[in-house]
């Protein structure tokens, strides 16, 4: 029973006890809202067997900064990038022909996470408002580390940063407010 209970407070309360969370749909549901209300998409591309990806989950997606910038600014789309789901873009429906029923741990790329270009898990993947893909980015990240790609594609100031040294000059001069 004291098990139980240290997993409900300590493990848990920070996914569902936070009282606020990230509006999550599907990529389709994203692309469809986008006709509606032309807005970027933000998509975490993740597997269910990835530690890092889980950590974003506990970490990043819980901080009430990133959680309202994202609400406000983005349609954010949670994609697993070995699951199930048929994603029609760009006039093609991109499955996971590899995908097997009861099969723990790797189970297939998703044809949709190769046309991103994903290279590692967690990614973050951008769309623009008309539902052109911009970039993909590896890695885990901090609610502090997120906020200055969330605002450089934002603002479309990554449009701007043509060369590493560009790169480098936005981020020395990035001044973050996310706690």
């Amino acid at each position: 029973m004291k098990y139980l209970v240290f997993l409900l407070v300590f493990v848990l309360s920070p996914l569902t006890f936070q009282g606020q969370q990230i509006n999550w749909m599907t990529m389709n549901e994203a692309l469809e809202a986008q006709k509606k209300n032309p807005k970027k998409i933000f998509v975490d591309v993740y597997t269910t067997w990835c530690g890092p990806c889980k950590l974003l989950d506990r970490n990043t997606f819980t901080n009430k900064d990133v959680i309202n910038y994202l609400n406000k600014n983005f349609y954010s789309v949670k994609f697993n990038a070995e699951g199930t789901e048929e994603v029609t873009y760009n006039g093609f429906t991109y499955t996971n022909p590899r995908y097997q029923e009861g099969r723990k741990g790797r189970n297939g790329t998703h044809q949709f996470t190769s046309a991103l270009k994903v290279t590692g898990y967690p990614s973050l993947a951008y769309f623009d408002e008309n539902g052109k893909f911009i970039q993909a980015v590896a890695g885990y990240r901090t609610p502090q580390q997120l906020e200055i790609f969330l605002k450089m594609m934002a603002t479309d100031d990554y449009k701007k940063l043509t060369t590493t040294e560009a790169w480098n000059e936005y981020q020395n001069n990035f001044k973050g407010t996310f706690q």
